[in-house]
């Protein structure tokens, strides 16, 4: 085990984490993939260096762990079942780049996963942070009248030892608070104690990229009308989130469908939040129909950073990957050619794949959605591409509402 630091706080410049180190990322290019930002740790009552896992409880995780890899390019690196004294569940990691997705799946009939699977379907549970203090955020957490539902504690295998606790927030989403440098020491087994290393025996095709996305961007929560402006007051309050933009009225809304969205972001922005609630309107939105699937709010969808989204794209599509359409009048449109100007690839590539592209202040950015991922019309992804902007495609949404509203009239849920 080795004694690492992942953030300079002095300087006010963020380091890679030892994930992002594993992985051969630098430092310029989590800048373009994410918008990373400088900021000053020392200053901060919640620091967050970046995203730990983001856990989904599935229907099988069995078969979800092989559609990641099958489809999505991931690499299964962990597990947890049975074999190894887990009786109530399988859980399967996954990573590509710095992310780290881990599916759980029931296996003891009693299990309370299947409760929660039979309420929400396939969805996200946790979305787990790294900080470098857990007790310091849990400390800051408390004073500002969050619920924590696991007390900080030290977990520990012959890899060393880990020290874990969990707040909730939306839904029966929580955020599990992970320090992985403990008394000097780094943990470095696979995951988390209990988890042992697992390699797949799935072989990629011949001439399939190493990986088809790099880092998570922004997850996306869905919540009630009226509790959006909550959240954001949560984020901000209990963990020191800043407010990044703020998006309502026509530039969020269609003819049919609306809603409200606000971004928080933690001070370095590795972790950032769009917040969406429900506008009235005369119909029904894309978050009243994600409510009423998922049973209550939750997140909706993860944005996937790539550096290079076209051929992201068409390796996705070769492994039955499905996307939302976008029309040709999009592309033709003159003022959005002059509105975007110059981008790295001709429109024309981008028109093929249905790519999107919007451009602010500080550069541009390409992104594409997924259609639904399960059964319900809840979890999906959003892969995306970033060339210097720091926002979320506010030019794209009037586009992207209407395609996920062709969706949802042929689903009968408009």
């Amino acid at each position: 085990m080795t004694d690492t630091t992942t953030t300079s706080a002095a300087a006010g410049t963020p380091e890679l984490t030892e994930q992002e180190r594993a992985e051969d990322l630098d430092m310029a290019q989590l800048k373009q993939l994410v918008g990373l930002v400088e900021y000053d740790e020392s200053k901060d009552p919640f620091p967050v260096t970046g995203w730990d896992a983001i856990v989904f409880v599935v229907g099988n995780a069995t078969q979800t762990a092989h559609y990641y890899q099958s489809a999505w390019g991931m690499e299964l690196i962990a597990y947890s079942g049975p074999e190894h004294g887990n009786r109530d569940h399988k859980a399967f990691v996954l990573k590509s780049g710095s992310i780290r997705f881990v599916v759980k799946g029931a296996v003891a009939p009693d299990s309370p996963l299947i409760e929660h699977h039979a309420k929400h379907g396939d969805g996200v549970v946790d979305i787990s942070l790294e900080v470098p203090d857990v007790d310091k955020c849990i400390e800051q957490a408390r004073r500002a009248g969050a619920t924590v539902v696991q007390e900080p504690e030290n977990v520990t295998d012959e890899h060393g030892t880990v020290r874990i606790a969990a707040i909730v927030t939306y839904g029966e989403t929580r955020h599990t608070l992970v320090q992985r440098t403990v008394d000097g020491a780094t943990y470095d087994g696979p995951y988390l104690p209990g988890y042992v290393p697992r390699e797949s025996g799935f072989v990629k095709r011949e001439g399939a990229p190493k990986r088809l996305f790099q880092a998570l961007d922004h997850i996306v929560g869905n919540v009630e009308l009226g509790k959006m402006d909550q959240w954001v007051g949560f984020y901000n309050r209990v963990m020191g989130f800043v407010n990044m933009a703020e998006f309502v009225g026509e530039d969020i809304a269609t003819e049919y469908s609306a809603l409200m969205s606000k971004v928080v972001a933690n001070g370095n922005h590795r972790v950032k939040f769009p917040l969406n609630e429900p506008a009235i309107a005369k119909k029904r939105s894309q978050i009243d129909e994600y409510l009423d699937f998922y049973q209550g709010p939750g997140a909706q969808h993860l944005a996937l950073a790539t550096g290079d989204i076209l051929r992201t794209v068409d390796e996705l599509r070769k492994e039955g990957v499905e996307f939302l359409s976008t029309p040709d009048s999009y592309y033709e449109d003159p003022e959005l050619r002059a509105r975007i100007g110059e981008v790295r690839v001709p429109i024309e590539e981008l028109q093929k794949r249905g790519i999107l592209v919007d451009r602010d202040e500080d550069g541009y950015l390409l992104q594409i959605f997924t259609r639904p991922l399960g059964d319900r019309p809840t979890v999906f992804f959003e892969i995306i591409e970033r060339h210097g902007s720091l926002g979320f495609g506010i030019g794209n949404f009037k586009a992207l509402f209407e395609s996920i509203e062709r969706e949802q009239d042929k689903r009968g849920n408009l």
